[in-house]
């Protein structure tokens, strides 16, 4: 059975192309975040579960996204900042991508279409968390306010 997930491909903070078959095997948490949003700090729920469960198998992708309330408007450099300093975040950050509308990024567009939200194929808020199993199958969409400490379950599960 063929994985739409693994061809897609997303550009590192610094530039670099990454594909998602390089996640394979493993259980994903893709989140769009920023920098200067009231849920910021769910950056150090994030950071925490990474590091628990990083060695069984775990990857989150952070997608930085200015479309809600302007809340990422750094470049590069502000962005890797507000991850690295104020939250110690070692997971992978993504460039800055569009979630909704006529640019959404290919891998937003495969996520949404596969675990449509209350707004249908739009995603609401920064924040807002998918799940997929090791085999790149998107299982669980999570609202912006569900802080990181109530996936653990979920993930824990997956990763047996």
């Amino acid at each position: 059975m063929s994985n739409e997930f693994y061809p897609l491909s997303a550009n590192t903070l610094q530039g670099k192309e990454v594909f998602m078959q390089q996640y394979q095997g493993k259980v994903i948490l893709v989140v769009n975040t920023a920098s200067k949003c009231g849920l910021t700090p769910q950056y150090e729920g994030l950071e925490a579960l990474y590091k628990k469960y990083q060695d069984k198998g775990l990857m989150i992708l952070g997608f930085p996204c200015n479309q809600f309330g302007g809340q990422e408007p750094g470049g590069e450099k502000e962005i890797s900042e507000t991850c690295l300093i104020n939250y110690g975040v070692s997971f992978p950050i993504f460039e800055k991508t569009e979630v909704n509308g006529s640019n959404t990024h290919d891998i937003f567009k495969y996520l949404k279409a596969e675990l449509p939200g209350t707004l249908g194929q739009r995603i609401k808020w920064n924040f807002t968390k998918f799940l997929l199993d090791a085999e790149g199958k998107p299982l669980k969409r999570y609202a912006p306010t569900t802080k990181p400490e109530s996936i653990e379950a979920d993930i824990a599960k997956l990763l047996g």
